[in-house]
C-alpha cells in the first residue's frame, strides 16, 4: 500500500513523502490515521534529529514518521489480535509506552501520526497502548493526549496529614488551585478538566501577562461556566499588579495555594509559585524546560515547616487517555479548547518548523486532505469568497469559535 507521510531524515530535515509500506506481520495492525495534532515536542525532535533520545541514529537512512498525538480507523489485522482489533474500528493510542523508549512519531519507521496509513509493531500492542472507541470524532482522540498530560498533573499531586506517613494523591478537594500561565491551550484543558475532577477545587486562579489572550480563555471558559459547576474561575492579568504575591495571595482570600501549577518554564515565575503555597501545597512544575540547569530559589524553611512540596510531572498514562477520551464523549471536558488552527497533511512541514512563532493553541492535522493550517477564527473571512468556509465558520461560531464533531464531518465530507 502506498502511503503519503512527513518523514524526519535529521536535524531540522523533515520532508512529505510518498512511499510503499511493507505487508503488515502476523503481530502488527495496519490503520488509517484520520488525524493528528502537532505537539511542541516534535518541534524539538526535529531540531534534534538523531541527538534526541527516542530518534534512532540510523534515522538518514531508514526515516521516522513524526506526529504522536493521532486517531483514526483500523483497516487490517494481523492473525495474533484478530480476537481484540476488527476492521473498521476506531482507534486511539498512547505514545508513551511503557518500559521502552522508543514511541510513535519518534522511533518508527513505519508507525506516527502525520500519515495516511501506518503500521503498528507488537511491542506497542503488546503494552496495550492501542485501543478502539466509540465516539462521533476523531479529533478529540488526537487531542487526548495533551488533556491526558493535564489530568496527569491533577493525579500526580499529593497531599499529607498530619501524624501520619500516607500520601493522599490527587488535588485537594474544594481547596484553592492556581495555574500560572495558563490561558494556552494546556492551560485551557487544565481549566476544563478541573472544573468536573472529583477533587475539583473550590477556587480556580488562572494567570496571564496578555488580555487578548485571557479574553479569548474567558470566551471559551467562562466565569459563569464554572460557576455552574460550583467552581469560582478567576483570570487574571499578572502583569498589572505592583506586588504579584500580595495580590494573588489577596485572590486566595490570604490562605495561599493548596495546588500550584506552574505553566510556564520561567524562573520568577516559580519563585512566585513557591511562595503563594498554603500550609501543605504542593507545586508541580508542569512546563517543561529546555535548559538541563534550569533552577529558582525556593523556600526551604516551608518544606520543613509548612510541609510544602515541590514536583513535577510529564505525560499521562493509558488510563488518563481513557478518561480523557470518555470525559469528552460524556461532556464533563471540552477538548476542543485546546485547537485554534486546522490544516492538512501538507502543511506539516511547514508548520512544525515554524511551530513555536504560530499564535494560538494546538494545530490540527487532518491527513487525507491538502489544507494550509488555518487559524479557525479566519474561516469567515476566507468565506467572504468561498461558501464552504462561510458554513464552516457559521458551526465554528455557534460552537464559541470551537472546533466540534459537526465541523470535523464537514470538512471529512468537503474534501472527500
Amino acid at each position: 500500500m502506498k502511503t503519503r507521510a512527513v518523514r524526519l531524515y535529521g536535524v531540522d530535515d523533515i520532508r512529505l513523502d510518498t512511499f510503499e509500506l511493507p505487508e503488515i506481520k502476523d503481530d502488527e495492525i495496519l490503520v488509517k490515521v484520520v488525524s493528528d495534532s502537532i505537539c511542541m515536542s516534535t518541534w524539538k525532535t526535529v531540531k534534534q534529529g538523531e541527538k534526541h533520545k527516542r530518534v534512532p541514529n540510523d534515522v538518514k537512512e531508514h526515516p521516522i514518521i513524526i506526529g504522536h498525538e493521532f486517531a483514526g480507523d483500523i483497516v487490517k489485522v494481523g492473525k495474533k489480535w484478530q480476537d481484540t482489533f476488527k476492521p473498521g474500528q476506531k482507534f486511539a493510542q498512547q505514545p508513551a509506552i511503557p518500559g521502552q523508549m522508543e514511541s510513535p512519531g519518534y522511533s518508527y519507521e513505519w508507525c506516527g501520526g502525520d500519515t495516511e496509513y501506518c503500521i503498528f509493531p507488537n511491542d506497542i500492542l503488546e503494552a496495550g497502548c492501542v485501543w478502539t472507541f466509540d465516539g462521533d470524532s476523531y479529533f478529540a482522540s488526537s487531542v487526548a493526549e495533551p488533556v491526558s498530560c493535564c489530568i496527569g498533573g491533577y493525579h500526580t499531586n499529593y497531599h499529607t496529614k498530619p501524624g501520619g506517613y500516607q500520601h493522599i494523591m490527587g488535588t485537594k478537594k474544594d481547596g484553592n488551585l492556581i495555574i500560572l500561565g495558563g490561558c494556552g491551550p494546556m492551560g485551557l484543558g487544565a481549566i476544563s478538566y478541573g472544573l468536573t475532577y472529583e477533587n475539583k477545587p473550590k477556587r480556580i486562579v488562572v494567570t496571564e501577562i496578555n488580555d487578548e489572550r485571557i479574553e479569548r480563555a474567558r470566551e471559551v471558559i467562562s466565569e459563569e461556566e464554572a460557576k455552574e459547576h460550583g467552581v469560582e474561575l478567576i483570570y487574571v492579568n499578572t502583569s498589572k499588579m505592583d506586588d504579584q504575591v500580595k495580590g494573588l495571595m489577596e485572590l486566595s482570600e490570604g490562605k495561599g495555594y493548596d495546588d500550584v501549577f506552574v505553566y510556564i518554564p520561567n524562573q520568577g515565575v516559580c519563585e512566585i509559585g513557591n511562595q503563594i503555597m498554603a500550609y501543605d501545597g504542593c507545586m508541580n512544575l508542569f512546563a517543561g524546560p529546555t535548559d538541563p540547569k534550569f533552577s529558582a530559589n525556593v523556600n526551604l524553611y516551608d518544606c520543613h515547616y509548612s510541609r510544602s512540596k515541590i514536583i513535577g510531572s510529564t505525560g499521562g498514562t493509558i488510563d488518563d487517555m481513557k478518561e480523557a477520551i470518555d470525559k469528552n464523549n460524556a461532556g464533563l471536558i471540552n477538548s476542543a479548547v485546546m485547537i485554534t488552527h486546522v490544516g492538512g497533511l501538507d502543511s506539516v512541514v511547514e508548520t512544525t518548523k515554524d511551530l513555536p512563532n504560530v499564535p494560538g493553541g494546538k494545530k490540527l492535522v487532518y491527513t487525507h486532505i491538502n489544507m494550509p493550517m488555518t487559524a479557525i477564527e479566519d474561516f469567515g473571512k476566507l468565506g467572504e469568497s468561498d461558501p464552504f468556509f462561510k458554513e464552516l465558520d457559521a458551526v465554528c461560531k455557534a460552537n464559541k469559535g470551537l472546533w466540534s464533531s459537526e465541523a470535523e464531518k464537514m470538512l471529512l465530507e468537503h474534501f472527500s
